[in-house]
């Protein structure tokens, strides 16, 4: 299933930068095959979810990212936008009858909706997105305490990596160093595959990001195998190669078959492609 955005207006209300959050969250869901995730065409490596249930979380946190951008627009605190993350985060366990499907793509989804109402709020701000987040809320997400419990922090703890919260506070290096020119890479090799574009941005964040859910998955093995699998894949050319597409499915097919599933790159390509047309 080859889908397109359609870029909204993005200067005329916060309702759109949410409905902007919503399809790219169903865009990342869009894409096969995407290795061990969930896509249009079948489970991933998840038993616990699929597309439909996918789509309804994206529909459901809507509502909760334009209100982070409304709240952006007003310079709340990172308290306040806790506050909507929360509910934003018991909305998404309401409609999936408690499965995470996006908690992570709420936080940091969430804090580019902040910024840009912060930024298209003042004219006078010129910083990325990124950028913004870091010198406006950086500070007090490295100081928020952490939920130690998550498999997120327990991870980060045992391989000594950042996980979420270090990119945010850095201004989500990985989407704008990795994820963004990977997808415009994608676009001139495939002008016509917007599918493709995002296959290929998929495959350049597993080479390089230390993704916490693989390693949680799989460990330091699982993700070592992880990263040489995509590195292979676009030292071969990428999507610009005859056969990419059976390579990525047997890719695909061999993070299922070891149970891998890299949920953080999921996030990040949801926000590169957020911050695609911003960013221009």
């Amino acid at each position: 299933m080859s889908l397109t955005l359609a870029h909204p207006a993005f200067k005329t209300s916060s309702e759109s930068l949410g409905a902007w959050a919503s399809a790219c969250l169903v865009a990342e869901l869009e894409t096969y095959p995407k290795p061990g995730l969930v896509s249009h065409r079948d489970q991933g490596a998840h038993h616990d979810m699929n597309a439909a249930l996918l789509r309804l979380s994206a529909r459901s946190l809507e509502p909760f990212f334009s209100h982070l951008a409304a709240a952006g627009a007003e310079d709340a605190d990172l308290d306040q936008l806790r506050r909507i993350g929360i509910v934003a985060e018991q909305a998404m366990l309401r409609a999936t009858g408690g499965v995470n499907t996006h908690r992570g793509a709420i936080f940091g989804l969430g804090l580019l909706c902040a910024a840009m109402g912060l930024r298209q709020a003042h004219s006078n701000i010129t910083l990325r997105l990124g950028e913004l987040v870091a010198f406006r809320w950086g500070m007090a997400i490295a100081d928020a305490p952490a939920n130690m419990a998550s498999n997120g922090a327990i991870v980060a703890r045992r391989f000594r990596v950042g996980g979420a919260r270090a990119e945010a506070v850095a201004g989500f290096p990985s989407a704008y160093a990795i994820a963004l020119p990977a997808l415009r890479a994608g676009r001139r090799m495939a002008p016509e595959n917007a599918e493709a574009e995002r296959i290929q941005a998929c495959m350049a964040l597993i080479a390089q990001l230390d993704d916490t859910n693989l390693l949680h998955r799989g460990g330091a093995t699982g993700l070592a195998f992880a990263q040489d699998a995509a590195t292979g894949f676009l030292a071969a050319g990428g999507i610009a190669a005859p056969d990419w597409h059976r390579r990525a499915e047997a890719i695909h097919a061999a993070f299922v078959a070891r149970n891998l599933s890299p949920g953080g790159t999921a996030d990040l390509l949801a926000m590169a492609l957020f911050l695609d047309p911003l960013e221009a």
